[in-house]
């Protein structure tokens, strides 16, 4: 139910009816605990069995083993009630209605020139180097600017779905990917990849992709395995090749107005706590994202196959990667990126 705080925040933001806000006034007097003094409100487009909500469940946990000077409460809204991720990184700028979320670097692109770089197909070797950047922070200076352009606080990385290129065809290696008409996701840098790799990729969107694939406007397109899954991409694109050209990366991130507000004690918890439930979150999709694409293997439903020339194709991408990073002012990045073993 919706806080006291969150029912002014609102408010502030003009969200609701004289009506409605008193509702929810009423609502959040029965709601909220008379002993909790400090309240943080979350938001996530999902239910409690995505791996974001989990990931944000945990770090409430975290927090609140941590802390224990005075009370915290948390309040994470599922589902999309308060909008979409989107919504969230705007709320949280503003310091208003959404304190923390996961959210998809692409939504801070907005105010963050270097923020699509967590996005770029390629950018990790395989998972094992995924991990060690994390791990490592090589993402640090693009964190940092994030905090100085959006005034939000990246805490932790979850994330961990890796994408492969699903098609109506085998296809094992790059010769059979000459010339193959494939969707892209709409961020430039994405068709610039697969251009360079010798395939013909088209920008269509995300909900016309079955359809494309059935009559034959694209043979191919590429996706996580919750995707494939969902949209059930597996009936005309049974053929999944292994190119594992992306891993994701979606941070936990909190408002750095939020954040100034709360005691000291609690700052250190928070810090602490989303480095460790980015972890947990990693852990989780990472895991969910093998097991869904080998259950539906084992169901008939689709084939893996192996992509014999992945080294080739990371070599061909690289230069393109290299002029992207460096038209965001995340040259320095990717070099050190790169250079993690």
């Amino acid at each position: 139910m919706p806080s006291k705080d969150l029912t002014r925040r609102i408010a502030q933001r003009g969200g609701m009816t004289v009506a409605g806000l008193a509702l929810v006034g009423l609502m959040s007097v029965a709601a909220s605990p008379a002993s909790a003094d400090i309240t943080l409100v979350g938001a996530s487009q999902f239910d409690e069995n995505h791996a974001f909500t989990k990931t944000m469940r945990k770090f409430e946990e975290l927090v609140q083993a941590c802390y224990t000077d005075e009370p915290v409460n948390f309040e994470l809204h599922l589902n999309s009630e308060l909008g979409l991720e989107k919504d969230y990184v705007a709320y949280m700028n503003q310091g208003l209605s959404v304190d923390y979320a996961v959210a998809s670097p692409a939504h801070m692109s907005t105010f963050s020139k270097m923020a699509p770089l967590m996005d770029m197909p390629f950018l990790f070797r395989d998972e094992d180097h995924w991990q060690k950047v994390l791990e490592q922070d090589g993402l640090k200076p693009v964190a940092d600017d994030i905090l100085k352009t959006a005034d939000v606080i990246l805490l932790g990385y979850a994330g961990g779905g890796t994408r492969n290129v699903f098609a109506n065809k085998k296809i094992s290696n790059l010769e059979e990917m000459q010339d193959l008409p494939i969707r892209m996701q709409g961020a430039p840098i994405w068709t610039r990849v697969f251009d360079a790799i010798g395939a013909a990729p088209t920008v269509i969107a995300y909900n016309e992709v079955y359809n494309g694939i059935s009559t034959g406007v694209i043979e191919a397109a590429e996706n996580e395995a919750a995707g494939i899954e969902q949209m059930k991409f597996y009936e005309v694109g049974p053929y999944v090749t292994l190119t594992k050209h992306a891993i994701t990366v979606r941070p936990l991130f909190i408002s750095n107005k939020t954040f100034q507000r709360l005691p000291e004690g609690l700052q250190a918890c928070i810090i602490s706590s989303g480095a460790e439930a980015g972890k947990f979150g990693r852990d989780i999709e990472s895991g969910e994202d093998a097991a869904k694409l080998s259950a539906m293997e084992e169901k008939g439903w689709l084939e893996t196959v192996e992509f014999t020339d992945r080294d080739k194709m990371l070599e061909l991408a690289n230069p393109v990667l290299k002029a992207y990073a460096e038209e965001l002012g995340a040259g320095e990045v990717l070099v050190n990126i790169q250079a993690i073993e």
